[in-house]
Order: structure tokens, then C-alpha cells, then sequence
């Protein structure tokens, strides 16, 4: 019964025919609804309905990728229950890649996959199959899909889609604390076998860091990782699939991770004490020095506060912060006097701006240093015991009238004589005059009340200093201490002039011609009547050059101009580390020419044992005896022992170099030990050795020694043996007494029985015997 045929699907997969028919429901319903339909009609025409039994039996085809055999691989077979194997059923095969990627014998059902399969390029294909007629192309069975699905081999490694990944953590992190998470994907099926399943390691960055297998983030593995020993760090993660097992693939990436900072480090300064000066001619607001207390911090964790602790100098001096440089600024809160206290002392604390109280435990986020501040000594004008003065005077007085007197004193501790003079711009008229030394004012004239009543002049004092006629000297001191450290600004200099000076006039400042062209030393006019001299170098040595000269050219604007040359003497001090002025004095300095005394203490001690040591060698050997057996000059284990070797005849030219024999392994260039026994042994060279008597007897010397050349077992070592060979061309023959009366020799020895009685026992040994004796 044709409705009762169906048609057949055998499937086969890796060699295993598959036919499940509960592993499609969807398919088998579809068939089933198809069945059905066809006992519908059947029962329209009368004839007795039946519920026949489908004949698909359907499963997945499955096919594996990559597979390169040399024949097309077999994906399945299509068999109907009507095809008797007589070729009248045609098998179609329809839908994605039929035709190209499979083909199907129209025959047989079987289908063959003709290309290599990626899984990853197309996962799975739908084709639809259908059983016809082959002379009618009828369909014999309705058609129906099914699907191959590519099955997934190991063909991918894992990959990181986002590397190289960048991380940071902060310092001093708990162990285990999170960094990040790197992740791999492999384009295998995750839904068949371990293609898929990734296992991660770290390959580089042990011991600071560790990752978790199965989720790939990466965690601290080491406590107080410090940012301040080390900040970055190159980590290289695998991914690794099969779940790690041998044979898996395995992918890479870097992670470069950055340690953040936290405030873990308190403030420190690099010295305990700071050594600073401050002029008493500074005014208040004026910077006197700077200290810095380091923090290896960054930001604002590297942030410091200073204040002033302690200290005589606290209302004398106040502090506060450079924000650009961090450092703690010392400036002058009340003028100073040198007369009145020459040295203070400021305590001063730096600590940080912010602190994290996790590290509050490791201890006190701060940190002291002394300041030590010395009060310079300025050059400052005299000072008057009044500021103003009021005399009175007679009208009509005569002239040279005493009016009063003034009084100035030098403030500085030098107490330099004053010199006083009136300005005469407020005498015009020059009705007084004043004593320079005395500060005495007398007239010059009567005065006349009528006349003017009331005359204002103005005095001034100034220092008494070395002087040329009425020539303007340098008012200050004619020499200078200067510091061999790192100072820029020397000193400045004014002058007097003995002539009274009008308004407006001022001194002119200059380096004489004769020394305008030096290197160590310029100057700067202010234009005030006084001049700046500067340092233009560094590295001052005073055991190059401790004093140096600078003339210095002055000019006043008067009429005529004048002008003088004074000679500022300049000495060089020696300074320590901290710019602080050691010595000024003239000190003798020794050159560091030649070796300490220790040296030559220890080379000359060296020296007397190296002569001790050769009178006691010349003593041993005038001692020393003469040895009983000379053992340079011969050697017995060399010598060539031979017996009855009477010469080699007028044929013998091939006689041996006993210098060869002695050392045959020296023309090689291989030197033998000869007082130890070689380790190697060597076989002796095959070969029959010839008779001594034989025709080739040199041979066979040669086959000797070169046996005992190569066979260094039998002491001595290196000694050679011969016996019985005179050579060849000996008339005598061979005298050797190792032969016998029984060798059978062919040769006549009866001429010895004329040789006389001294060969008489030769005779008896080799001539022929007497017959009677025999017969005894």
C-alpha cells in the first residue's frame, strides 16, 4: 500500500547513524499534521481509513567544521520506504548551500559535504529534502526541512578585544584589594565541550599581583606597595581555553597599573638648623631667607603648613608659604639693631595640609627645624642728640661770634669721628660757618636783626673717612671680607667731599680703566652718591687667591669736576656647606701634593721586608748543597735500552733519530705525562707482527714502538726495547744468544774453527759437531 510508504532519513555524524524520533517535536508534529490530512482525503472516496505510519524519522544533521580530508565528508542519507533500489526514486536536496556546500547522490539519499565548514563564519543550514519520481518528477512524500549544524572544534584562541588595559590602585592597599577586570572571548561554541571555557593566570607582575582563574580580575597580592619606591607596573594576563588542560590555546594582554598616591608621608626637613642674616638697615615686609621641608607626596597630600613654634625672634619675625614652590618664607616683622641683639632664634614646624588618619598610628605628621637669624651690621649715618636746634645771637655781634653747637654720634659700634658741615644751599649767603670736628657755629659777619631776624640752615654729619685733598673718597672702609660661598652682592660704597657740596650734586662711580676688564668683580652706580659692588663669578678658592684689589674711580659735578681713585681691598673667606662664614684670617694651606704620612709610613715598611726577604734567599743559597742525583739533567725514564747491536752494516740508512724515540708524541704536538700511568688504554694495532729474522724487520720495529707509542700500560712508560737486529748488510750475521744449537738455520758456521781459541766456545756452539760425540 503506497499511503503506508514514508520516507526514510538515516543520518550519519562522525561515522554513527543518529535516527532519535523525539529529538525534533516541532518537525514530527509537521509530519504528523501531514499524515493526517492525507487519511482526510482518502476517506472522501469511500475507501476505508487508515492510520498509516510515517516513515521520517528526523534528527540534526551534524557535520564538523574545519575538516580537510581528502574526500568530501558524509553529512547523512535520505531513504524512502517505497525506493525497492531499482532507481525510480530521485532524491532533491534544496535550501541554504545545496548545490555548492552539499551535494546529494539523486540515487542513493547520500549527502556530502564539498567545502571546509567554519562554525564561526555559519553556525548551522537549513536544507529542505524530497523523495520524487524519477520518470515524473512526482513527489512521492511532501518535502521537509531539517538542518545541519556545524560542530565546533578548537580552532580559536581566546582574545582581549581591549587591550592594552591601563589600571591604578592606591598605595598601601590591602592585600586582595580589586584593580580590575580583564575578559577574553573566544569564538568557539561555549555549548559544546571546553572550546570556550577560559581559564586566566598572570604570566608577569608576581608578587605584587595576583588574578582569580574563573572571572579574570586582577587583585593586590602584596601589602604597602609604596607609590614613593615604585609607581608602575607591566602585568601580563593569559586566557587560556580547554579550562586551562594541556592543548588549549591561549591568548595575552598587558595591564599596565599605576599606584595612586595617599598622603603616607609626613613632611621632613633636610637639616636640623638653618643659619640666615638679616641687615639691620632692612625694613619691615623684607624677605630674610627660606626653608623647605620635603613630602614625597603628590598633590594635595604633598601639601605643608609651617608656623613658628618657639624662639626669642617670634615678634620680631613672621613666616608664611610660597604657594608656587612650597617653601616656608622668613620675613622681617620689626627693624633690627645690631647694637641692641645680634643673633635670634626661631623655632618653626611644617605639617601637612590634609592627613589620612589611616596612617595616623605610623606617627606624628610633622616635623621641626631650628632657624638661627644673625643681625648684620650696617654702615648707618650719624644721628643728631636732637633733631632741631635753636640758637640766638646779637644783632651787630662781631665776626666769629660763637651761635651754638650741634652734636651728632656714629650709632654703629665702630663710633667713627663725625664731620659736619652746612649745606649751602640753606646759607646762600655763607653768613656762618661751623667747626667739621667740633660741630661749632660761628657768624661770619655782624647781622642785622632789621634785616632778617630769623636764618634756618641746615647741618649735616657724615662719618670721617681717608681722604685725598678735596678730592671725594670712599666714605666706608677700604678693604672688605668676602665669602668664597655663593654670594652676589657684596657690598655698597659712598664718599665724602671736603668741599661744601651745593643742591643737587652727587658722586659719579666707576672701576678705574686699568681694571675694567676683570672677570670677578663689577659695579653698579645707584646714582645716589653711593655705588653697588657685585660678584660676576663663583668658586672662589683661597688657596688660589685670597685677596683681591679693586680701584674704584670717583667723579663730582663740580666746578671743576674732580676726581680720585681708591683701591678697595678685597680678602676671601672660607664658607661650610650652609654658606655659613667659617674664617677670615689668614691661614697656611698645604697643598694635598704627594702620599699621607701613613702611606709612607706603609711603603717603606713594605720595602725593608721586600730587602729582608732577598738577604735571606741569597743566605739559603750560598747554604744550599749540591744534590746527590742531578734530576734536570738526565731523566731514566727516557733512555733506550737496546743489546748486540753491532750497527747497521754499510746498508743501515734508515737508522732511527733517538730524539724521535725518546719522544715520539712531541712531533704531534701531544706532550704524555711520564711519572703517572695514562688513564686511556689504547688496543694494540691489529696486524701479524713478522719474525725478527724476516725481510721487513724495520717494519716490524715500527709496528713496535708505535704499539708501545699507543700502550702506555707497562712501566717505564715511554722506554722502548730491541733484540736481536743489527741491521741489514752485516757480513758477521747475528751474534744474538737467544738462538739455540737447535735452530733449524741453513747457515755454516764452520769457519769459526778458524777463527782461533777466543771463538773457540762460538765454535762449539754453532760449528758442526764431532760424530763421535753423538754417538756418546
Amino acid at each position: 500500500m503506497r499511503e503506508g510508504l514514508g520516507l526514510q532519513v538515516f543520518l550519519v555524524c562522525l561515522g554513527m547513524a543518529v535516527c532519535s524520533h523525539a529529538s525534533m517535536p516541532q518537525n514530527h508534529a509537521h509530519q504528523r499534521g501531514l499524515s493526517l490530512h492525507r487519511h482526510k482525503e482518502r476517506g472522501k472516496e469511500g475507501q476505508v481509513l487508515h492510520r498509516s505510519k510515517r516513515g521520517w524519522v528526523w534528527n540534526q544533521f551534524f557535520v564538523i567544521e574545519e575538516y580537510t580530508g581528502p574526500d568530501p565528508v558524509l553529512v547523512g542519507r535520505l531513504h524512502s520506504d517505497v525506493d525497492t533500489g531499482d532507481g525510480n526514486i530521485k532524491y532533491i536536496l534544496s535550501g541554504e548551500g545545496a548545490g555548492t556546500i552539499f551535494v546529494i547522490d539523486d540515487k542513493t539519499g547520500n549527502i556530502h559535504a564539498t567545502k571546509t565548514l567554519d562554525r564561526e563564519e555559519q553556525a548551522q543550514y537549513t536544507l529542505t529534502a524530497q523523495a520524487v519520481a524519477r520518470d515524473t518528477n512526482k513527489p512521492l512524500e511532501p518535502p521537509s526541512e531539517f538542518i545541519v549544524k556545524v560542530q565546533d572544534i578548537n580552532d580559536n584562541p581566546p582574545e582581549f578585544l581591549h587591550g592594552p588595559y591601563y589600571a591604578s590602585v592606591p598605595e598601601m592597599s590591602n592585600v586582595g584589594t580589586s584593580v580590575m577586570q580583564v575578559t577574553a572571548t573566544d569564538a568557539d561554541d561555549p555549548t559544546y565541550g571546553n572550546s570556550a571555557r577560559l581559564v586566566y593566570s598572570i604570566l608577569q607582575g608576581q608578587p605584587y599581583f595576583s588574578v582569580e582563574p574563573q572571572t579574570g580580575i586582577i587583585r593586590t597580592a602584596l601589602p604597602n606597595m609604596d607609590r614613593e619606591a615604585r609607581q608602575e607596573y607591566d602585568v601580563v594576563i593569559q586566557a587560556k581555553d580547554m579550562g586551562g588542560h594541556m592543548g588549549g590555546l591561549s591568548g595575552t594582554t598587558e595591564v599596565k597599573i599605576t599606584l595612586t598616591d595617599v598622603n603616607d608621608n609626613p613632611p621632613k626637613f633636610p637639616q636640623s638648623v638653618y643659619t640666615m642674616s638679616v641687615s639691620e638697615d632692612k625694613v619691615p615686609g623684607e624677605e630674610v631667607g627660606r626653608l623647605k621641608a620635603k613630602d614625597p607626596d603628590l598633590g594635595e597630600n604633598g601639601l605643608v603648613l609651617y608656623r613658628l613654634i618657639e624662639g626669642d625672634g617670634m615678634n620680631m619675625f613672621e613666616i608664611s608659604v610660597d604657594s608656587e614652590t612650597q617653601e616656608a618664607v622668613i620675613k622681617l616683622k620689626k627693624p633690627v639693631d645690631f647694637e641692641a641683639k645680634r643673633t635670634y632664634t626661631l623655632r618653626v614646624e611644617a605639617s601637612n595640609k590634609f592627613e589620612d588618619p589611616r596612617f595616623n598610628a605610623w606617627g606624628p605628621y610633622k616635623d621641626t627645624a631650628t632657624v638661627k637669624i644673625m643681625v648684620e651690621d650696617a654702615d648707618e649715618p650719624p644721628a643728631f642728640t636732637s633733631p632741631n636746634y635753636t640758637f640766638e645771637v646779637e644783632e651787630n655781634a662781631p665776626n666769629g661770634t660763637v651761635v651754638g653747637r650741634v652734636h651728632a654720634r656714629d650709632t654703629d659700634v665702630a663710633n667713627s669721628p663725625i664731620r659736619y658741615m652746612i649745606l649751602s644751599y640753606t646759607d646762600v649767603d655763607q653768613f656762618f660757618t661751623i667747626d667739621s670736628e667740633k660741630g661749632i657755629i660761628k657768624t661770619t659777619r655782624p647781622l642785622d636783626r632789621e634785616t632778617q631776624s630769623w636764618h634756618n640752615i641746615s647741618v649735616s654729619a657724615a662719618e670721617i673717612g681717608g681722604s685725598l685733598g678735596q678730592r671725594p673718597p670712599i666714605q666706608r672702609r677700604n678693604s672688605v671680607l668676602f665669602s668664597s660661598c655663593a654670594i652676589l652682592h657684596l657690598l655698597t660704597v659712598s664718599a665724602v667731599d671736603k668741599d661744601e657740596m651745593a643742591h643737587r650734586q652727587h658722586f659719579r662711580f666707576s672701576i678705574a680703566p686699568e681694571a675694567a676688564n676683570n672677570h670677578n668683580f663689577t659695579l653698579k652706580d645707584n646714582r645716589d652718591s653711593t655705588a653697588s659692588i657685585f660678584v660676576t663669578r663663583k668658586g672662589f678658592s683661597r688657596m688660589t687667591q685670597d685677596i683681591y684689589f679693586l680701584p674704584i674711580e670717583i667723579n663730582d659735578n663740580g666746578v671743576p669736576p674732580m676726581s680720585s681713585t681708591n683701591t678697595l681691598t678685597i680678602r676671601v673667606c672660607s664658607c661650610d656647606s650652609r654658606d655659613t662664614i667659617l674664617s677670615c684670617n689668614v691661614e697656611p694651606f698645604i697643598l694635598p701634593a704627594g702620599l699621607s704620612t701613613g702611606a709612607l709610613i706603609a711603603i717603606l715598611a713594605c720595602i725593608v721586608i721586600l730587602l729582608a726577604i732577598v738577604v735571606l734567599f741569597v743566605a739559603l743559597r750560598r747554604q744550599k748543597k749540591e744534590p746527590l742525583i742531578v734530576f734536570e739533567e738526565e731523566d731514566i725514564r727516557e733512555n733506550i735500552i737496546t743489546y748486540d747491536d753491532e750497527g747497521g752494516g754499510e746498508e743501515d740508512t734508515e737508522a732511527f733519530d733517538i730524539a724521535t724515540l725518546q719522544n715520539p708524541d712531541g712531533a704531534n704536538g701531544f706532550l704524555p705525562r711520564k711519572d703517572i700511568k695514562p688513564e686511556l688504554q689504547y688496543p694494540t694495532r691489529p696486524g701479524t707482527r713478522p719474525a725478527a729474522n724476516s725481510v721487513d724487520v724495520d717494519d716490524f720495529i715500527k709496528t713496535r714502538i708505535s704499539d708501545a707509542d699507543n700502550d702506555p700500560t707497562a712501566p717505564p712508560y715511554d722506554s722502548i726495547q730491541i733484540y736481536g737486529y743489527e741491521g741489514r748488510g752485516s757480513v758477521a750475521g747475528s751474534l744474538s744468544s737467544l738462538e739455540t744449537v737447535t735452530t733449524d738455520s741453513d747457515l755454516d758456521y764452520d769457519y769459526l774453527q778458524s777463527w782461533g781459541p777466543r771463538f773457540k766456545k762460538l765454535a762449539d756452539l754453532y760449528g758442526t759437531k764431532d760424530p763421535a760425540d753423538d754417538n756418546s
